[in-house]
């Protein structure tokens, strides 16, 4: 049998170049650069997922502040691990202080030699027992064993990853979690891969940037078609990687010139998490660590009225909650409530800029230059000394 060789992968490759149809501009060269960006970025994350072994799992960083696709959350650190559902795994580490560490069991995933399948449960280190180090240890199984005396949870046997999230409203304040996962139900045994399945793999990644930008170019594909532009629908995103029990509101934003949008929100009562952020057309999140393209529930200023409002304008509007779009006039915007008692709904208000004020609470702060570099300056700096890789 011939194998595949660097030709037919870039043939492969090659064939991504029909999702350009899908653009919302396909005469605007920037949109059509940032999708080839996007294929770039899918090769580089691929990687990362495209030879795992669920016998030697490990949570790999397929996105982060570099692979920014998929409307990756500024405010989390992402891993993933692939994992045989028939297996038995020890998950072991220190919870740090992050504001929550989850873990998501999912029958599927968006890793490249995964297809996507719904969540089977989440587990919050929280509910484990937590040493005095802030330590823990989980055994994930089918069944308990009998001599076991720790924190045990069942594994279903559709599992296929588990997603690490950690949430951190202070970037870089306090530690982030270390985890580690193995494989308890065999002995390790690592072994050098046939060429047959080492070609089976380069086959799956030279086509995951058609599978793996389709999806996000398909989601602002069909907003658009329900022309979800400057207004959101609610979503819980169950099986294409949303977590269990958030509310999502998601839209599309667009800026006219002149013009700024207002975005207004009641809070919930109760609520674990929340915040919004913005994205392209391509769904890559606008760069989080030198603009503040995102707030978060620890970021954000709430008003008098225990109302949330933000500023999306093309240039800096003075105001404490400005989301920049970083130079794109029109986009995807998204907000999380986690562990909310209800959610409520967003709206988006286009507003003449020079009268901005005028739909803003009169005590609303004025953000000068100078205290926004240093907000920026703060900002950036906690993004960095998160751990992204």
């Amino acid at each position: 049998m011939t194998l595949p060789g660097w030709r037919d992968h870039l043939a492969t490759l090659a064939g991504a170049e029909e999702l350009l149809d899908l653009l919302q501009r396909p005469d605007d060269p920037a949109l059509e650069q940032e999708v080839l960006r996007l294929f770039f970025l899918a090769l580089s994350g691929g990687f990362l997922t495209a030879f795992a072994d669920p016998d030697l799992p490990d949570f790999v960083p397929a996105v982060n502040i570099l692979l920014n696709g998929s409307m990756t959350n500024p405010d989390f650190v992402y891993g993933t691990a692939s994992v045989d559902g028939e297996g038995a795994y020890r998950i072991t580490g220190e919870r740090g202080d992050a504001l929550f560490v989850m873990f998501d069991i999912v029958a599927g995933g968006l890793g490249v030699m995964d297809r996507l399948g719904p969540s089977l449960g989440t587990i919050d280190v929280d509910t484990l027992a937590i040493d005095a180090d802030g330590g823990f240890e989980l055994l994930l199984s089918a069944q308990k064993p009998a001599d076991h005396a720790g924190d045990w949870r069942p594994l279903d046997p559709r599992a296929r990853t588990i997603t690490l999230r950690q949430a951190a409203y202070d970037w870089g304040a306090g530690r982030d979690a270390r985890v580690a996962i193995e494989r308890v139900d065999r002995p390790l045994a690592p072994r050098r891969r046939t060429a047959e399945e080492i070609a089976e793999r380069l086959a799956a990644l030279s086509a995951y940037p058609r599978r793996y930008a389709g999806l996000w170019l398909g989601v602002v594909r069909d907003w658009a078609e329900k022309d979800l532009w400057n207004r959101f629908e609610h979503d819980d995103w169950a099986g294409r990687g949303g977590v269990t029990g958030q509310h999502y509101y998601q839209g599309l934003f667009r800026l006219e010139a002149g013009h700024a949008l207002v975005l207004e929100t009641a809070l919930p009562p109760r609520v674990r998490y929340w915040n919004v952020q913005l994205g392209d057309l391509v769904w890559n999140t606008i760069d989080w660590m030198n603009r503040q393209s995102s707030l978060n529930g620890g970021q954000a200023r709430i008003d008098a009225d225990g109302r949330f409002r933000a500023v999306i304008a093309a240039d800096d509007p003075g105001v404490p909650n400005w989301l920049d779009p970083g130079g794109h006039d029109a986009g995807a915007i998204m907000l999380r409530w986690t562990e909310a008692s209800d959610g409520p709904a967003p709206t988006l208000t286009p507003v003449p800029l020079d009268r901005l004020r005028d739909h803003l609470p009169g005590d609303t702060p004025v953000v000068t230059p100078a205290e926004r570099d240093m907000r920026l300056r703060t900002r950036r700096t906690g993004a960095q000394l998160r751990r992204r890789w």
